[in-house]
């Protein structure tokens, strides 16, 4: 089964969920004898694990064509990609598209990031899905997340082969009901086009089907699971008096983080030996700097700014309690990371991954006092901690990428009518 990816991040260099999702689902899909996975991304860094599927930079594929040798395509993509594939590829130039602007070689300088010209880096994606559709054989198509329908689209429309789309999230969640027009658009075209729509939770699946209209027999939820950690035993807690409490994301509306910092004066109001910190970055840490401010607990409340790699995990370990307030989370990878590491975790009720995990407390996003409670019961209260905390590891190893890629392979083998 060869599977062509469309994705927009993959590690090591991620933002967000939607790189550790791909890179787990990918690497649990690869251990199927007959998988065989090429994942385009708009811009690879070189240090990509690719011994498990094919990396194609989106930023490496010519869209226009250039009179060009191989001794001049090879020192200009300096190892990222070897000649003879962008020669391959350069045969699959289909369609005129010089109104884009591309540099000595044809190809178009993704950021790999979200700039402020998005929309514009999806159109020229869509381009590159086009040259490779032409130029690669593939059984399916698989888009992850609303950035990569398009391109999806057109590798169907092109190639005729079926796509499946995976919602890791949907633009109701991110803008809290405020929705982008030009996002829905093109989120719910990609619904309309997929021959069947892979949904992280049971929570973004009713969200497709009640938002977008979509056919509840064309919508399947594959809940995300967890890359095992080969360092968690070198992971360990310093020395010291202070428990710590942990928010760990972008901190933005959909995360809840005001609600983080409220519950950390309501706690402090009453509970000696805590501090809190607040680590990643988003539109609202500044005024999550004046909450705490305002809110006159900012010597024991910490940011951290965003945190990457095994830094993350450290920082997780290092912690007492993880907590994510997320006010809608299509499913949260953090609190299973968090629990990887032996921390008890805190969960809105309104994320997804409340729906597997029976070692998490959960309570609603908005409820300040009970999450208030559960903090001062798990830092003072001992064997409530180890409680959580070995369930919590017990339940969380069990929990694994293999078995939601065996998921995804069985909807593969269902649209290729196999």
């Amino acid at each position: 089964m060869r599977a062509l990816m469309f994705g927009w991040e993959f590690p090591p260099h991620i933002l967000g969920g939607l790189g550790t999702a791909s890179y787990g689902l990918t690497k649990g899909m690869s251990l199927q004898p007959d998988m065989d996975i090429t994942f385009v991304i708009p811009k690879p860094w070189g240090d990509e694990d690719q011994s498990f599927l094919h990396i194609i930079g989106a930023c490496n594929v010519p869209i226009v064509w250039k009179d060009v040798n191989w001794n001049q395509v090879n020192e200009r993509l300096g190892g990222r990609m070897h000649p003879d594939e962008y020669f391959q590829l350069r045969n699959g130039i289909k369609y005129d598209f010089r109104r884009i602007g591309t540099n000595d070689i044809g190809c178009v300088d993704f950021s790999g990031r979200y700039p402020d010209n998005l929309l514009e880096e999806i159109s020229n994606y869509e381009a590159v899905a086009s040259v490779i559709a032409h130029s690669r054989e593939f059984d399916v198509i698989h888009a992850h997340d609303w950035l990569t329908y398009p391109a999806g689209r057109f590798a169907k429309q092109i190639s005729g082969k079926p796509m499946v789309i995976h919602v890791h999230a949907t633009d109701y969640d991110r803008s809290r009901g405020q929705v982008n027009p030009d996002v829905y658009r093109i989120e719910k075209e990609g619904m309309d086009a997929a021959d069947h729509i892979i949904t992280v939770s049971n929570l973004t699946r009713n969200t497709v089907i009640e938002k977008y209209h979509q056919d509840p027999n064309k919508v399947t939820t594959v809940h995300n699971a967890v890359e095992p950690l080969s360092f968690v035993n070198e992971l360990h807690k310093s020395a010291r008096k202070d428990k710590v409490v942990t928010f760990l994301g972008r901190i933005t509306m959909q995360k809840g983080p005001e609600y983080f910092v409220e519950v950390a004066a309501r706690v402090l109001s009453r509970t000696d030996g805590v501090r809190f910190v607040m680590a990643g970055s988003g539109d609202m840490m500044n005024k999550m700097i004046r909450l705490a401010a305002q809110r006159g607990i900012a010597d024991k409340f910490h940011f951290t700014g965003f945190l990457k790699g095994r830094a993350v995990y450290e920082m997780l370990a290092e912690s007492d309690v993880y907590m994510m307030p997320s006010v809608s989370e299509p499913f949260g990878i953090s609190p299973l990371e968090a629990m990887q590491c032996g921390t008890p975790s805190i969960i809105s009720k309104q994320s997804g991954c409340a729906e597997i995990l029976d070692h998490a407390i959960k309570t609603d996003y908005w409820d300040i006092d009970a999450m208030a409670d559960y903090i001062h019961a798990i830092v003072k209260y001992p064997a409530m901690y180890k409680a959580l905390r070995q369930n919590g590891l017990d339940e969380v190893n069990n929990i694994k990428w293999e078995y939601a890629g065996q998921k995804v392979r069985r909807i593969y083998d269902m649209v290729c009518g196999r």
